[in-house]
């Protein structure tokens, strides 16, 4: 009620301010017809001044006495006029300023109902943060949030690839306790693009793992969860982020997504602070930074913070990295070892192609260079390296990535 008392104050008090302005007109300045009445009378002076020392014809000054007289007397009339009607004048500006000021007040009024919110009371910090824990808290899971989402039909490899992934899929199913089954299952599954089934076999590796698991695991874990629910992080990927972070609590990825997770708890406060780490430490490749960067400002402005958007540097917005690891590559011990030559193969031959027709981040580069130092294929390993480097020349931090690959695959030091 205090919020509409005021208002009206205000509203009123500009009303009155304009209806004011425009009732008094221009009182206080002298009329137009006022100051022309000097000027003509000193005309009549300089014509008679003239006229006596012979500067013009005594016929002359008689009409021009004539011309500036006629002149007197109609600026006479008007100042006349002026001085009787000043009242009249000021008492039709009244409907105006009446209108003006019930512009003024509805309009006001209008405005607020439109873009603001009636009713909505005004919130001490600790209830904002109150309600954002219990926003947090009661947010849905990830069964309820898919649910809402349009189904996601199942991607099937084509050729020999897809009677190698059925056959696995038959494997994990028959021995759901098989951790080597368990990896390979999500990660092929993750790499065709069909991430609830990967998210699936990657939870039954966090459990077959127990107190072994890495940071990759439960990372690996969440980024599926959350694409799965298209950026939504959920209260199970939040579970596997938390359980990364306290593993390693300065992993930059878990950090990205776990600020991701504030901001859609109506965190902006520790959000922006995360983020704003995140953007200074960088380095300015990394996948993360251009996701931080488009969204970084307006969540500055939300935690009441001043920032200014660093300038922008050379980045690569990676993908999740899609292909084969040196662990998947060593858990296919359980399959032949034609099976598993023709999976390793197929998985590092989807990388390469497309790497070479989308390009891809330094860290995918890497992972292809290291895969074909795994197969022993020297020479590919060795020109991928060097097609590499052309790409990220002048990249520090992206050379140093392709080193490290390069180095596991044995062509360079």
């Amino acid at each position: 009620m205090a919020f509409w008392i005021i208002a009206l104050v205000l509203a009123l008090i500009v009303a009155g301010l304009l209806a004011r302005a425009l009732t008094r007109g221009q009182q206080g300045q002298e009329h137009p017809a006022a100051y022309d009445l000097r000027v003509y009378r000193d005309q009549l002076k300089e014509i008679d001044k003239d006229v006596a020392r012979g500067v013009i014809g005594e016929e002359d000054g008689e009409r021009l006495r004539a011309e500036v007289s006629r002149r007197i007397l109609s600026a006479d009339a008007q100042l006349r006029h002026a001085e009787e009607g000043g009242k009249s004048d000021t008492r039709g500006d009244a409907p105006l300023a009446a209108l003006v000021a019930l512009i003024v007040v509805a309009g006001g009024v209008g405005l607020y109902f439109t873009v603001g919110k009636p009713g909505f009371r005004d919130l001490p910090l600790e209830t904002r943060i109150a309600e954002a824990e219990e926003k947090h808290n009661t947010r849905p899971s990830q069964a309820e949030y898919e649910a809402k989402l349009p189904p996601m039909p199942l991607n099937e490899p084509q050729g020999e690839f897809k009677d190698l992934i059925a056959k696995l899929r038959d494997t994990v199913a028959e021995r759901p306790d098989d951790l080597q089954g368990q990896v390979l299952l999500a990660r092929n599954e993750a790499n065709l693009g069909n991430v609830r089934p990967a998210y699936k076999a990657q939870g039954e590796v966090l459990r077959l793992k127990g107190a072994e698991a890495e940071v990759q695991d439960y990372l690996f874990h969440a980024e599926l969860l959350i694409n799965a629910a298209q950026g939504y992080v959920s209260p199970e990927a939040e579970a596997s982020l938390r359980a990364a972070m306290e593993k390693n609590p300065r992993h930059p990825v878990v950090r990205y997504y776990w600020g991701l997770m504030l901001v859609q708890s109506d965190r902006p406060d520790l959000a922006f602070d995360m983020w704003e780490r995140l953007l200074r430490e960088g380095p300015p490749n990394a996948p993360w930074i251009p996701a931080i960067r488009s969204r970084i400002e307006e969540l500055a402005w939300r935690a009441g913070e001043k920032f200014t958007l660093p300038p922008e540097q050379p980045a690569t917005n990676a993908p999740m990295l899609r292909g084969p690891s040196e662990e998947d590559m060593e858990n296919a011990s359980e399959m032949t070892a034609e099976d598993q030559q023709a999976m390793i193969q197929n998985m590092v031959s989807q990388l390469s192609e497309r790497l070479a027709e989308e390009g891809g981040s330094a860290m995918e580069w890497s992972q292809l260079i290291s895969a074909y130092g795994v197969l022993g294929d020297t020479p590919r390993a060795a020109a991928a390296y060097a097609e590499a480097q052309e790409i990220f020349a002048g990249d520090e931090a992206a050379l140093a990535i392709l080193l490290n690959g390069a180095a596991r695959a044995g062509v360079a030091e």
